[in-house]
């Protein structure tokens, strides 16, 4: 028996949860974590609320109430949530418990008295008017790169430059739009940079995903000190005599989370000790589910503060980070009303089907999206076409025929033996899908289990067997079969939709709850003892009325954005324009720029060499579809710095609203000059 420990990154209690969410870092740590049971291994699923952080008090203030009445709020929304879609945690915290504080100040005191964390003074944004600094949520100004006049204190949502807020011009309050100026204030910091060589050493140990090493890998090398304290009142106080007035950064404290967590579950079952068989056991296998977002604190940041620290606490073992999960082509955003409220959602389809839907589909090696004509397909074409046509077909065939009898198997025929040998096939595969987090597999191949028991229901026709005695026995021998083939669809499916698969478990005899079952047990287990009861209908058809509906309310919710047209610049001469060095250049290479969702970072031919350039357009653009386009830049762009990458140049392009389109000429080589 393994023991294994997993946790999903902690949800924001900023907001309620979405589809987004539920792909990245919940909906497979839960079907791993099912998995996991049913081999019999000892797993302890972790979660918890992420509840400090600028964004929070942001929110509350404008939303007139309290940082704690804000995150209450969002906690038990999310924790319900979750429960109404069968997310099966161990236990399910939050960062505002009592004993969250004392493990995070472990953390901090040890990396203190080990030399990993220093004081340092620097200049930040101080407003006046609100008699306090400000961090970059709460400050607007103009983008340093673009002169975008609304950009935000840390990323420029025109043209997804990242930068310091002191970076801004013209910086104000978000709150009071008040001017901003710069002074003087002391921030705790820690050394990552002198964690380069332990990290890279650690990482050569992992067989992780070639994307997720080769991202930390340079990561590694642009290390440097981080400030890990705020100046603002919602956070934990820095536990030092200088510290008054100064919280823990969120991203410091959010990760021990997972810690605090464990213990407040072992403080719960009453033996306040047991976290320690998890977190301090070598033995212990740690598994990280999360979005590609949080890759750099859960595969560098975290790792190395454990490292820096004095208890000997797991390092993460595995880390499948899954990528983007999109709506409709775009991503989720409230602020925008283009989302599905989830609560709304589980009103009028089961967890059950979104479970699948987004399983079936998930953004394991590439971004995918959710689209309502898929969720139709998906929950006609397969759960009830495939799915729960196999499972009824069989049921009802073997109720109206046998009454309470069970089938007997009888000699096989080849057609049978191959039936069966597919099965075995098949439930091994599923079963290396999962222990591989490949969820998307896994629901492919036990819907191909479904569909191999159609093919074969219908090549042996019992219909017609039924009608004499004589050939009776081959009924029972072709529905023993099909028994044993639904058996395995229950077990199988059960990681992905255990409510339907508890159905099923039900419908044949099984004893409890499937999902406490064992996964070899439940294989050995005879189908001639089993006892039938009245087949149900698992999964209802989603007519197409509804997905119509859901579109258009989709569509409809989302605010049309009006045409903005920029007010005309001064005029400039000449020679002005004769300045810019405007070349075609064709895009050899692409890859997205760690932490920013709209930066990529191209490499392009420019007709006497190559160079690379940043460019906000990620959010609208795939890397792989723009390589070898031929687009114009601006050749002689002063370089600039954006997130650790230098820039050398600009590509051109326009947008309105959500569109954005290159400039391209393809008909030109790479290095023609536009006069």
């Amino acid at each position: 028996m393994k023991k294994i420990l997993i946790t999903s990154a902690l949800p924001y209690a900023n907001g309620p949860i979405h589809f987004g969410h539920l792909a990245g870092a919940y909906l497979p740590a839960d079907c791993y974590a099912r998995f996991q049971r049913l081999q019999g291994n000892d797993v302890l699923f972790i979660s918890g609320s992420d509840e400090y952080g600028i964004a929070i008090s942001l929110s509350a203030e404008l939303a007139k109430r309290s940082p704690q009445e804000h995150v209450d709020i969002f906690h038990t929304v999310n924790k319900q949530l979750f429960e109404k879609l069968a997310i099966s945690f161990d236990h399910y915290s939050r960062t505002t418990w009592k004993g969250h504080v004392e493990a995070t100040y472990q953390y901090f005191q040890d990396l203190l008295a080990n030399g990993f964390i220093e004081q340092k003074e620097s200049e930040q944004l101080y407003s006046e008017k609100d008699d306090k600094f400000l961090a970059d949520r709460y400050v607007v100004g103009t983008c340093p790169r673009c002169g975008y006049e609304a950009a935000r204190g840390d990323e420029c949502t025109k043209c997804g430059a990242s930068y310091e807020a002191t970076d801004l011009k013209n910086p104000r309050s978000k709150l009071s739009n008040s001017p901003l100026t710069l002074k003087k204030t002391t921030h705790w910091y820690l050394q990552l940079d002198l964690f380069k060589e332990k990290l890279t050493k650690w990482l050569e140990t992992k067989s992780w995903k070639p994307n997720v090493v080769n991202f930390i890998k340079s990561y590694i090398q642009e290390l440097r000190p981080r400030a890990i304290t705020r100046d603002t009142s919602w956070g934990i106080p820095v536990p030092l005599p200088d510290g008054t007035g100064k919280v823990l950064y969120v991203w410091f404290d959010a990760p021990i989370g997972y810690i605090s967590a464990t213990k407040e579950w072992a403080t719960l079952k009453g033996a306040p000790d047991r976290w320690k068989d998890y977190w301090l056991d070598p033995e212990t296998k740690l598994v990280n589910f999360i979005g590609k977002d949080n890759i750099p604190f859960h595969a560098v940041i975290f790792p190395a503060m454990t490292m820096g620290q004095n208890m000997p606490y797991k390092l993460v073992d595995e880390l499948p980070a899954n990528e983007f999960y999109n709506l409709e082509g775009k991503q989720f955003s409230k602020s925008d009303n283009w989302y599905i409220d989830t609560e709304d959602f589980l009103t009028r389809y089961s967890a059950d089907q979104i479970r699948y839907a987004i399983a079936s589909n998930a953004p394991e090696t590439s971004d995918s999206e959710f689209t309502w004509k898929d969720f139709q397909l998906k929950c006609n074409s397969e759960l009830v076409g495939k799915f729960g046509n196999f499972i009824h077909r069989t049921l009802v065939f073997l109720k109206n025929n046998l009454g309470d009898k069970l089938p007997q198997k009888g000699a096989l025929q080849e057609v049978d033996q191959k039936f069966l040998d597919a099965m075995q096939r098949l439930t091994t595969e599923i079963r290396e899908s999962y222990d591989a987090f490949k969820v998307r597999r896994a629901a492919q191949l036990f819907m191909e289990l479904a569909q191999t028991g159609n093919v074969y229901f219908d090549q042996k026709k019992p219909w017609q067997d039924a009608k004499a005695e004589a050939t009776r026995p081959i009924m029972e021998t072709t529905l023993a079969c099909c028994l044993e083939c639904v058996k395995l669809l229950a077990l199988t499916s059960s990681p992905v939709i255990p409510e339907g698969s508890q159905q099923i478990w039900q419908m044949i005899g099984g004893k409890g709850v499937l999902a406490a079952q064992n996964w070899q047990e439940v294989i050995a287990m005879p189908v001639d003892h089993m006892v039938i009861s009245e087949p149900k209908t698992i999964f209802r058809k989603i007519e197409d009325t509804e997905i119509e509906a859901e579109v258009l309310k989709l569509k409809s919710s989302t605010p049309v954005k009006p045409v903005v047209i920029a007010d005309a610049k001064p005029e400039i001469s000449i020679d002005d324009v004769r300045k810019l060095d405007l070349r075609i250049a064709k895009i050899i290479s692409a890859e997205r720029v760690p932490k920013s969702k709209k930066l990529l970072r191209l490499k392009v031919d420019t007709g006497n060499g190559e160079r690379t350039i940043v460019a906000g357009i990620g959010a609208n653009f795939q890397p792989d579809e723009i390589i070898g386009k031929q687009v114009v830049i601006v050749a002689n762009l002063q370089p600039a710095t954006l997130m650790g990458v230098e820039s050398q140049g600009m590509v051109l392009a326009a947008s309105s609203g959500d569109v954005m389109q290159l400039l391209e000429l393809p008909q030109l080589p790479p290095g023609t000059s536009i006069a």
